[in-house]
């Protein structure tokens, strides 16, 4: 098909083409029609279309209106379009004055980006809401900018017949629509209507209800009851309830075995948010970015949402609806009274703690059968399962916690093309990397791997991802921890493939990850690496880490760390910082610890228990993990002992420093390149005798640590000649200790790199391991037949 549009008058000049070719996603959201009327609109003449990799472009008109048109389709690209680079040349004029869409052509090898999935647009919703309109209250109305995108791909090229609307045929309307290159529906491969389009429908107890306006309406009286409904959403299940009623959150909490892990909840829209939560105008737009994702907001003290939702914090993770379906739910349904719908709803996702999400309908009819009351269901299968991300804001800055939903599988651009490298991640938080030419895409979110069925959901999205793209790896990419499943599965992988395994340290893949978004490979770095548990190169657990980078990236030097310390029964003192607290201070010489509440938190036998594993070593490993000194803090002034979730601990003692009405003065001494725990240790129990309060001691902590930090930090700069230090790890999501540390370093005219497009923690990991990599196989390349260094630092 070839669709011509007339330019308006031209004005006179010379007369130049271009050929432009843009890369990004720039496919089924709309590219192709807003640069025809763009052409038009600007008097160039020429042509566009798709192939396999870009949009390819050639233009024709004066000097000018070209620079404009290059300009205007990077600013005022649509919406959901993601353009990664634009590259330009100039070509012989040929006296072209109309524009048309060409077909598309096919590039042998090379594949199309995908979209992510996109919040309802605002056309659509004016359609859902207008009686007059054909897909009033549709459940599943979209359009080129909005809708399922990566969730109901099935392979590449992204067209209707790859998709889980394959079984959906289009109805006469709904094609002439797809067909109409001036049409807001134009290839919207997700499509349809009341006629044509998938179904939902209710079930519970066995027996099922159809009919949009019924289903709703069960819905939403069983919310309003204190039920728990498993919903189906875009990317997978979620479990909801009103989140205004204890006892319903409460039973929510007990059936899904997550007794303190904070709910997220969704509000209707953003006069509720204000109600609930502090929102600033850089939150509110993150709230409305097409992306929606969870953004954790301060809450305004007493309020609708139960305490039970986010027990003992003082901020909710809360998002707007995204899906048709969502904004159905809190809306009036016809025949209803007007108050029946929800106002606050906790949206938590569809599974059991540490197992995978349920996206399948028959999978969540078992899986889920225990906790949920009943299930809103529909017929549209969901072909990559994708979690809500998850985002805050520090500074006006977006702080990535959860990478997933909207933003996955954007690519992150390389320096330069390279083999196909996947890299499997970590442990918790995982995501996997697999890079093509000079991209590098970042699975959606897939959790922790401590479960069977955990393992086989991270097996089945690295096989669609490398399917989608054709890409078959030249190299497999693990963390340097033996007892980690991913890197036992990336073991078993490259002896199946016969492709080589490399492993790489923790924190260095850390590093790496932050210069790889930034664009900064090969630039000198001081990298500080915080975090909770890493495999270190002398085999104790590393997490306290300053790692100097400079143009080798394979290459690093550990140049400073937080003092060792034992962890006492290694993962049981994970769950328990309680004991963490006795190791630090016995660490300290504090000996006359009786009084403390970490020690009254303890029993007879589990303080001797412990006591033996400090005095003998027995049972236990020597660490410089920050993250565990949190623990240790946080359970020394009371505020939390055992743990039910990961960083727990570290949460509720960041939440209680931002209530203090003063910082504690409070120091950590710096020798040898170690920030010490000495002064720090007897500072806060000396502070805890005389009657501080537990709050201005945690602030002052957390000023203490940011203060040494930055001084070691200034120091090892100083020395190296280094003029950029990057905070990476997932002790920087704590945005207290983040903003107090960046402030320090900038306010010595340091450049501070924080994340901004990968998560600080394991959730960005994997982009780190993949360019470290890449780096290993250029330098094979270029020495081949030497031996290599292995990737790693030295000590």
């Amino acid at each position: 098909m070839t669709t011509h549009l007339q330019p308006a008058h031209r004005a006179e000049g010379r007369i130049e083409r271009r050929r432009i070719i843009v890369r990004g996603i720039v496919q089924g959201v709309g590219f192709r029609p807003f640069i025809a009327r763009l052409a038009a609109d600007l008097a160039i003449g020429g042509h566009c279309g798709n192939d396999d990799a870009s949009a390819f472009i050639e233009a024709e008109g004066t000097a000018p209106a070209l620079a404009e048109f290059e300009r205007r389709i990077r600013a005022d690209a649509p919406p959901i379009a993601v353009i990664v680079d634009i590259a330009s040349e100039t070509l012989a004029p040929q006296g072209e004055r109309s524009f048309r869409i060409a077909e598309s052509r096919h590039i042998p090898g090379a594949r199309t980006l995908i979209s992510p999935d996109v919040a309802t647009c605002e056309d659509c919703l004016r359609e859902l809401w207008d009686p007059t309109d054909r897909r009033y209250r549709h459940p599943f109305i979209n359009c080129t900018n909005c809708g399922p995108r990566l969730t109901v791909i099935t392979d590449l090229p992204y067209d209707r017949p790859a998709t889980t609307l394959a079984p959906f045929a289009m109805c006469p309307r709904c094609l002439r629509e797809y067909g109409t290159a001036e049409d807001r529906r134009y290839h919207a491969q997700p499509t349809s209507c009341h006629d044509c389009g998938p179904r939902i429908f209710l079930e519970r107890d066995g027996i099922r209800t159809v009919g949009d306006d019924e289903v709703l309406r069960g819905i939403q009286r069983a919310l309003n009851d204190g039920l728990i409904v498993a919903i189906k959403g875009l990317g997978g299940f979620h479990l909801v309830c009103d989140a205004t009623q204890p006892s319903a959150v409460r039973r929510l909490r007990a059936r899904k075995h997550r007794p303190a892990k904070p709910f997220a909840v969704m509000a209707p829209d953003t006069a509720t948010v204000e109600r609930i939560v502090e929102v600033s105008d850089a939150e509110q737009r993150l709230l409305g970015h097409p992306a929606r994702p969870i953004v954790l907001l301060r809450t305004r003290g007493p309020g609708p949402v139960a305490d039970e939702v986010a027990p003992g914090l003082d901020e909710l993770g809360v998002m707007l609806p995204y899906t048709p379906l969502h904004h159905l739910l809190f809306s009036t349904i016809p025949g209803s009274p007007p108050d029946e719908y929800p106002l606050v709803l906790v949206m938590t996702s569809g599974n059991t703690s540490g197992e995978p999400l349920c996206f399948d309908n028959d999978d969540a009819r078992a899986r889920l059968a225990g906790i949920a009351d009943l299930f809103l269901m529909h017929d549209r299968d969901i072909a990559v399962p994708c979690e809500d991300s998850v985002l805050a804001i520090s500074e006006g800055r977006e702080v990535p916690i959860r990478r997933s939903r909207g933003y996955a599988p954007l690519p992150i651009l390389l320096p330069s093309p390279g083999p196909v490298v996947l890299a499997v991640g970590a442990e918790v938080k995982n995501t996997f990397c697999l890079t093509r030419q000079d991209l590098a895409f970042c699975s959606a979110h897939l959790g922790d791997m401590g479960t069977l069925e955990s393992r086989r959901a991270f097996e089945t999205s690295v096989r669609q991802l490398t399917t989608m793209h054709r890409a078959a790896p030249a190299l497999v990419v693990a963390d340097d921890h033996p007892g980690y499943s991913t890197r036992q599965w990336a073991t078993r992988y490259s002896e199946e493939n016969e492709i080589e395994l490399r492993t790489v340290q923790h924190h260095h893949a850390h590093v790496a990850s932050l210069l790889a978004e930034h664009g900064r490979l090969g630039s000198r770095v001081l990298g500080v690496a915080f975090d909770g548990t890493g495999y270190g190169c002398d085999a104790t657990v590393w997490g306290g880490e300053l790692l100097l980078v400079g143009p080798d990236i394979l290459t690093t030097e550990r140049s400073g760390h937080l003092q060792s310390f034992w962890l006492p029964g290694g993962d049981a003192a994970v769950r328990n910082p309680a004991r963490v607290a006795l190791s630090v201070l016995h660490e300290a010489g504090i000996r006359e610890i009786d009084d403390l509440p970490c020690t009254r938190a303890l029993g007879a036998a589990e303080r001797l228990l412990v006591a033996s594993q400090l005095s003998s070593g027995a049972g236990a490993v020597r660490t410089t993990s920050v993250g565990r000194l949190f623990d240790a803090v946080s359970s020394l002034l009371g505020v939390c002992h055992r743990v039910s979730y990961e960083a727990q601990a570290a949460i509720e003692l960041e939440a209680l420093a931002r209530q203090a009405d003063r910082s504690a003065p409070l120091t950590m001494a710096i020798d040898d390149g170690q920030l010490r725990l000495d002064a720090l240790l007897t500072g806060l129990v000396s502070g805890l005798r005389r009657g501080e309060s537990a709050a201005s001691l945690a602030l002052g902590f957390h000023h203490a640590l940011a203060t040494a930090t930055a001084t070691l930090a200034l120091r090892i700069a100083d020395r190296t000649g280094t003029g950029t230090v990057g905070l990476t790890g997932g002790v920087f999501q704590n945005l207290l200790l983040l903003s107090l540390l960046r402030t320090r370093l900038q306010g010595n005219g340091v450049e501070v790199l924080t994340h901004q497009r990968v998560p600080a923690n394991d959730g960005g990991l994997s982009l780190g391991q993949a360019v470290l990599g890449l780096a290993f196989l250029e330098r094979t390349a270029n020495r081949r037949g030497t031996r290599q260094p292995e990737i790693g630092a030295r000590r």
